[in-house]
Parts: structure tokens; C-alpha cells; sequence
């Protein structure tokens, strides 16, 4: 414990896995609090610190914090946010911690109602007027949600198109697009009074463990408040202003969050009007030259890199001259899943011939291996060329 607040980080570095398990739980419940200007308090923190040490279960935790609040008896003029603030927190640990998704409208309303139980009366009823919500990052208009008349149809919508989606062969970049435009969508539908971007949240998270992907709930924890600005401006369009939806700053959490790419996620790169320091977002992944510097008379070189190209400088960076398996990828990468490796990386990057395998002739050879082709080699010797400038 730091000054009353918990050290996530050394319980998910050293702990045992259970703990590791509970700490990133709690880790992201507390962060996605900001995305409504929460904080915790110290009661909170002490009583997660309890759980992740296997003192307490996390019901036991659930019903500590409520029964603190009723019995408390100095109040302070923040006790309201904070009594919501460590509810919703405890709530969402269990459900990160336990949950399998029910996909359908029903099982996103039963999130909700989940997520605020014991906070909101309303938990888990959808709206039944029209909102507006003034922005900071629109410079104080607002996006237009759904008007309240059509949100379970828009859900059934929604749900039903993804779950007849086929994900097999595509792309990473159309990945990225896809589930952006799908997270982005569900939330622009902003079905309940007040919880959107927190059940949002929650719900990405649990669908793309439930289709596959390991992923980093930091990316949650840290930058809950950039993920809601970017699905605020991949949902704002104001034709007289010449702002159209811009959906690449959700694209780039998700990049961050599936590919493991380090997109400065910084809110003020959203604002519609950004002062020219903050108007082009970094791929701190990328060094600064490449987009620049390659040579014109070297056709197979790229003249710039996008970011589906940045997995493959990623991959080359790692190969080098080496001769790797998929396991020694895997570890250096950072990801778990073998097919995640192969979709996002490997065969992209053979497939644009800066990769070749060991034994070509037999892809499933006990001993295979991945190296760099000559056009892999020249892009690994630029690279290098590029860091040392």
C-alpha cells in the first residue's frame, strides 16, 4: 500500500497467479471509474488488498463495502461518488473475475444491471427519454445517441450482425476495423441512463477473451478515459464544421490493447480542434525516420509505414538475423495465443515476403523455424541504419 492506494503492479509481477488473476481484476474496475471522474477511496483499496491475498472472497469484499457505507458515520461531501465509485469497482472484480458472456441484448441489459447493483435503481432498465451529454472533447456539443424509442432494436441489431460474423481470414487491419466499428456502435447506442461506457467496456472485454484474444487489461485500467473520448469522436460528425466520424482513435486503443502497438493515448490528440502540438498521434513503436527515409530506387521497400505494417517491423526487429521458433516469437512479443502470433504476425509477414520459413516444404516440421528473407534483411539493416542516426 502506497499512501492508503494498493500496488497493483507488484501483486500481478510477483505475486502467486491467483493474486495476479484478482489484481488485474481489480486493477481495471478501479481504472474504468475514471471515465465518469470516480475515485475509490482508501476503504476500498484495503479491503481489494485483502481479497487478492485470498483473505476474503470477493463476495465477502462486495458485502464489506456496502455495509461500510451504511454503517459509516462521518460523512464526507465526496462519500456519494465514492460509494459508487467502490461498489461498481468490487461489482465489476466478480464479473471480470467469474463471468462468461451471454452475447445477446438480454445478457448486455443483465451486464449492467450487474455492474450497478446496489448503486443505481434503475440498474439494468434501459432509458426511456432522449439524452445529450456535452463534451469536452467536442469543444461542448454532443454526440447524437439513439433516441430512446429504438435502443432494444439497435441492440438486436448489433448483436445479431457480429455473431454472424466470420473472422476467419481476415486481416488485421480489417480486425481492428471491424471491432471498432462494432464496440463503437453498442456504445453509441447509449441504452441506460447513466453506466454506458462502463458497461461498454466490460462487455468488450469479455467478448474478446470469448473469441479468442488474450487481452491486456492495463489498457483498460490506464486509459479508461481515452477509450470513452474515442468512441465520443468515431461517433461525431458535424458537416458544417467539416468534422467527419473519425473511428482511427478507437482503432489505435484497440491496436494497443490486441497488437500490443504503443499509440500515444493521450486525450488531447481527440480534440476536434487540437493546437498543433497535439495534432498528430505518435506510434511510439515506430521510429521517427521510417515513414521518411527509404530509398525510392528500392522498389520492395514500402515508401511508409501504415499501422498494419508495424506488426511486421515488430516481427523483423525481433527475428533479425536469428533463426526463431513460434514459442521464442511468442515470448518476445509478449502474447500467449499461438494463432493470434500467426494472424497478426507471421503470415502477414510472409505473405508480403519479409519472413520465410525454415523448411518451406513442410509447415508443420518439428523443428521449424522462422528467419528473414533478403527483402526481410533489407528492411532489418535500415531499421538498425535508422536507430543508429
Amino acid at each position: 500500500m502506497k499512501n492508503g492506494y494498493l500496488d497493483f503492479d507488484e501483486y500481478i509481477r510477483q505475486g502467486e497467479p491467483q493474486q495476479k488473476e484478482r489484481a488485474e481484476a481489480w486493477r481495471v474496475a478501479i481504472g474504468l471509474q475514471a471515465v465518469d471522474g470516480l475515485k475509490t477511496s482508501e476503504y476500498l483499496h484495503e479491503t481489494a488488498r485483502r481479497n487478492i491475498e485470498g483473505e476474503i472472497s470477493i463476495d465477502e469484499a462486495r458485502e464489506l463495502i456496502r455495509t461500510y457505507y451504511i454503517t459509516k458515520t462521518h460523512h464526507a461531501p465526496d462519500d456519494d461518488e465514492k460509494q459508487e465509485a467502490d461498489q461498481v469497482s468490487a461489482n465489476i472484480t466478480k464479473i471480470l473475475s467469474y463471468s462468461s458472456l451471454d452475447f445477446s441484448t438480454k445478457g448486455y441489459i443483465a451486464l449492467h444491471r450487474r455492474i450497478f447493483e446496489g448503486v443505481f435503481k434503475h440498474a439494468g432498465q434501459m432509458r426511456n427519454y432522449d439524452i445529450t451529454k456535452k463534451e469536452w472533447v467536442l469543444n461542448g456539443d454532443t454526440v447524437n445517441y439513439l433516441n430512446w424509442e429504438d435502443l432494444r432494436r439497435a441492440l438486436d441489431y448489433d448483436i445479431e450482425q457480429e455473431r454472424n460474423f466470420i473472422y476467419k481470414g481476415i486481416s488485421p487491419d480489417n480486425l481492428i476495423s471491424h471491432i471498432s466499428r462494432f464496440i463503437s456502435g453498442i456504445w453509441q447506442i447509449h441504452a441506460f441512463r447513466e453506466g454506458n461506457t462502463r458497461t461498454t467496456a466490460v462487455f468488450a472485454i469479455l467478448y474478446l477473451r470469448d473469441i479468442g484474444f488474450d487481452v491486456a487489461n492495463d489498457m483498460f485500467a490506464e486509459h479508461s478515459w481515452y477509450f470513452r473520448n474515442a468512441l465520443v469522436r468515431a461517433n461525431y460528425r458535424n458537416a458544417r464544421k467539416g468534422i467527419d466520424y473519425s473511428p482511427i482513435y478507437l482503432e489505435r486503443f484497440f491496436r494497443n490493447l490486441l497488437f500490443g502497438e504503443q499509440w500515444d493515448l493521450r486525450n488531447r490528440y481527440l480534440h476536434i480542434y487540437p493546437t498543433e502540438e497535439w495534432s498528430v498521434q505518435p506510434n511510439m513503436s515506430i521510429p521517427e525516420q521510417v515513414p521518411h527515409n527509404y530509398p525510392t530506387t528500392t522498389p520492395q521497400l514500402p515508401n511508409k509505414f501504415n499501422a498494419y505494417n508495424s506488426n511486421i517491423i515488430k516481427l523483423v526487429s525481433i527475428i533479425g538475423k536469428q533463426e526463431l521458433s513460434v514459442k521464442e516469437i511468442m515470448t518476445s512479443i509478449g502474447l500467449k495465443d499461438r494463432k493470434n502470433i500467426s494472424v497478426l504476425y507471421l503470415n502477414p509477414a510472409i505473405q508480403e515476403g519479409y519472413v520465410r520459413r525454415l523448411y518451406p516444404d513442410s509447415l508443420h516440421h518439428p523443428k521449424q523455424k522462422y528467419l528473414l528473407s533478403v527483402k526481410g534483411l533489407t528492411l532489418y539493416n535500415e531499421l538498425i541504419k535508422n536507430n543508429n542516426n
